[in-house]
């Protein structure tokens, strides 16, 4: 009897459902959140570099900014946790990318916009007067 335990215990697929799922998917899984972790970590910095262009200061500030929540975060385990911080990850790009605009001073009391192509839409000017449909 103690024998057939001890050759249950030395098989390869013995004990799964014993000690939980199996670890070749926890593997696959974590790897597949590293890798979208990094790839957020480069869409955060190529938007940066985009966002703001020849502002050396705001550059330097968004960069800090980045690597300081990307190492505060770092140690993090719990797969939901790091779902959560890839979503506001996420959202905080789409924010610097579709919202953000550079102003200049160029006077005392005058700021020059500079829009980035991809925000300029087309705009439908408005029209006061309705027209009927036919």
């Amino acid at each position: 009897m103690i024998k057939d335990k001890m050759e249950k215990l030395q098989q390869p697929n013995s004990g799964r459902a014993i000690n939980g799922p199996d670890p070749s998917r926890i593997k696959a899984r974590a790897v597949g959140q590293a890798a979208k972790v990094l790839q957020l970590f480069k869409t955060l910095h190529r938007t940066r570099q985009q966002v703001f262009k020849n502002d050396a200061r705001a550059l330097e500030a968004a960069r800090i900014k980045i690597n300081e929540e990307f190492k505060c975060n770092k140690t993090e385990t719990s797969a939901k946790k790091i779902e959560e911080l890839v979503k506001i990850g996420s959202d905080v790009e789409l924010i610097l990318r579709t919202s953000v605009i550079q102003g200049i001073h160029t006077d005392h009391n005058t700021l020059k916009l500079v829009p980035r192509k991809d925000l300029l839409i087309e705009n439908v000017p408005y029209c006061d007067a309705p027209t009927q449909k036919q």
